[in-house]
């Protein structure tokens, strides 16, 4: 049988090569800049057209080549960042394996000018398909110019797989923020189709995170500085109120390196304790510097991935420095201060006279009493009786007794809202001696009759149905019921408008600015109002008829693109995406008290839904609970 095993071509092996290293216009960013940062720059400028299908170019003033060096930088395994095991583990630069510039000449046209500061003339390289095509003499400023044009030229089979040029041009972005703010000391510029995104003059960390993140940033800052004998933690941490729901703006570097670690994230999120919301995530920038030869970052091609040697031990000193970070400035836990409003209405009752037609909400918070023998009763009535003389002054003394005594499910943390003109007459006991009147049906009685949705939690809404009762997640209702608006607003009616008195000016940061940019049109048939200003600003001139008033525009905004980056992943069409988004952004979140007639109008809209089962994200909208169910729970 004659011999089948042979060596691949190098072209071939580069090109499978790549597939590791380079897997979108982004990693070709990432390892361009990387080179630059290790070449001494102190001048990095990238320029990118078609989110770097046509070209990614960067350009720096760093050391520069010889011609030899020029020529052999092509090489698979060729690179001086290391000469011997040894440099292995002790690896300060951003590069060492000396495959980038290999792989990514395999896939795509390259062109190198580069002269050292030393040389009177440079070098000109021109490389397609691991082909080297020119070598020759060039005038070039001292440094490097590496320009790579149509990526996956020679293998359509990776270029069709590419996303579309906003979420490719979003990771371009992600990765030259990345690099951007592990050396601020360097200056760094972006333009995108002739359009400078990002210009970063040198400067200090924070000056840096504003400048990527935006002015707002600069009040969320509160700064870290933790040294021992192993790891040095510097950086900044976001202040609990300013965290978001999802996680963009969370960055760990190690020795200068970008890295990703799900097991350090948590650390930080256990230095916060419980400062921050459910679902909320804090803005971090943190570094830490740590002896080389305790950590191992050569497990993936990306690099992305470290191994320490006491990653329990790492995990303490973080945990413990974002603790102290915000202890040093004051941040603990904010405490809710509000009176409940139910004992609020009990004294507000004799200035305000409430009508009963009114249907105002109060929050009613009872504890029941152990059952015993037959004396078991949701709400008892009092025997006791008072004297008329005092019976004002002991109105609120009884109230106060009432939601004392009887907070069993207050514990819990269990409300139930009613409406505010039934409480009233609960607590008014002028027209009779008890604290319940003997001629009127109680709260809970009133309620049963007129059938009235009431809410739990301020997050869950009670409703009887025929056949028992249904419990319902307003949030995720609320945002079944936009979803469906919001889609049918872009397919083919036209939102009303609400337009602003005095127009709101908005300020993004530039991936944000790109990325609204995009899909503003599809934001205006919602029933927005925007217009783009200029210089990352844009001016809000109305918005959606139905949307709360109160709510901030910026936020809206900030939350909205948020949510939209998030659904990226979902790989959803732009409309769908921006529906969901919306519908997210703009929906009435658990932990919100709602009115008798708001929460009756949410059960109505959700059931002239579609799909009133569950929300665009698949969550329950609702569960049912049947009495023929409940009764096997009691009568087995």
């Amino acid at each position: 049988m004659s011999d089948i095993i042979q060596l691949l071509p190098d072209s071939l092996a580069n090109q499978i090569a790549a597939g590791e290293v380079v897997q979108r216009p982004a990693s070709v960013v990432k390892e361009l800049l990387e080179n630059a940062v290790d070449a001494g720059s102190t001048t990095i400028k990238l320029i990118v057209k078609d989110a770097g299908r046509s070209l990614v170019q960067v350009i720096d003033n760093g050391s520069g080549m010889s011609e030899t060096d020029a020529r052999l930088c092509f090489e698979r395994h060729a690179t001086s960042k290391i000469k011997s095991s040894d440099d292995l583990f002790a690896i300060r630069t951003m590069g060492f394996r000396g495959e980038a510039l290999a792989s990514i000449a395999a896939v795509a046209q390259v062109e190198l000018r580069t002269r050292q500061v030393q040389d009177d003339l440079g070098t000109r390289i021109v490389v397609e398909g691991s082909v080297v095509k020119v070598q020759e003499p060039c005038q070039h400023m001292e440094g490097a110019s590496f320009s790579v044009k149509n990526l996956f030229y020679n293998t359509p089979a990776r270029r069709k797989f590419l996303k579309s040029n906003p979420v490719e041009m979003r990771h371009i972005l992600d990765e030259f923020q990345r690099i951007a703010l592990a050396h601020p000391d360097i200056f760094f510029s972006i333009h995108h189709n002739n359009i400078e995104l990002f210009h970063l003059p040198p400067g200090n960390l924070r000056q840096r995170i504003v400048n990527i993140l935006g002015d707002s940033a600069n009040k969320k800052l509160v700064p870290v500085s933790v040294e021992t004998d192993i790891v040095k933690i510097s950086g900044f941490v976001g202040k609990p109120e300013f965290s978001k729901k999802t996680r963009g703006d969370q960055y760990f570097f190690v020795n200068g390196r970008y890295i990703k670690s799900s097991y350090l994230n948590h650390a930080v999120m256990s230095g916060y304790e419980d400062l921050l919301p459910t679902d909320a995530y804090p803005l971090y920038v943190l570094f830490m510097t740590i002896e080389p030869s305790l950590i191992d970052v050569n497990i993936h091609p990306t690099k992305q991935e470290i191994k320490f040697e006491d990653e329990r031990l790492i995990y303490n000193y973080l945990k413990v420095a974002v603790r102290h970070a915000l202890g040093q400035h004051a941040i603990t836990p904010s405490l809710d201060f509000e009176p409940e409003p139910s004992i609020l209405a009990a004294v507000q009752q004799t200035q305000v006279a409430i009508d009963d037609e009114e249907l105002q909400t109060q929050t009613f918070s009872s504890r029941m009493n152990t059952p015993t023998g037959n004396d078991y009763a949701p709400i008892q009535k009092s025997s006791r009786h008072y004297d008329p003389t005092i019976q004002q002054t002991n109105n609120l003394k009884n109230w106060r007794k009432l939601y004392d005594d009887l907070d069993m499910f207050d514990s819990a943390g269990s409300t139930i809202t009613i409406p505010s003109a039934l409480s009233a007459e609960v607590i008014d006991s002028d027209a009779g001696n008890s604290l319940w009147s003997e001629n009127e049906p109680n709260a809970e009685q009133q309620i049963r009759q007129r059938r009235v949705p009431y809410q739990v939690h301020n997050s869950y809404i009670i409703t009887h149905i025929k056949s028992g009762f249904l419990i319902i997640d307003q949030q995720a209702a609320h945002e079944r019921i936009l979803y469906e608006r919001y889609l049918a607003m872009m397919n083919d009616e036209q939102a009303t408008v609400q337009k602003e008195l005095f127009p709101r000016t908005i300020t993004l940061s530039p991936a944000d600015t790109e990325l609204l940019g995009v899909i503003l049109p599809q934001i205006n048939q919602l029933g927005f109002d925007i217009q783009e200003f200029g210089a990352g600003t844009f001016v809000i001139h109305g918005k959606p008829a139905d949307m709360d008033s109160n709510l901030d525009e910026q936020h809206i905004v900030e939350t909205l693109l948020e949510q939209y980056k998030e659904n990226i992943a979902l790989k959803l069409d732009m409309r769908e995406n921006l529906a969901r988004s919306m519908a997210r952004s703009a929906a009435t979140k658990r932990g919100q008290a709602l009115a008798i007639p708001e929460m009756q109008e949410l059960i109505d809209k959700l059931f002239a839904c579609a799909l009133p089962h569950k929300s665009p994200s698949g969550r329950n909208c609702f569960v049912t609970f049947e009495f023929d169910v409940i009764e096997k729970w009691f009568f087995v």
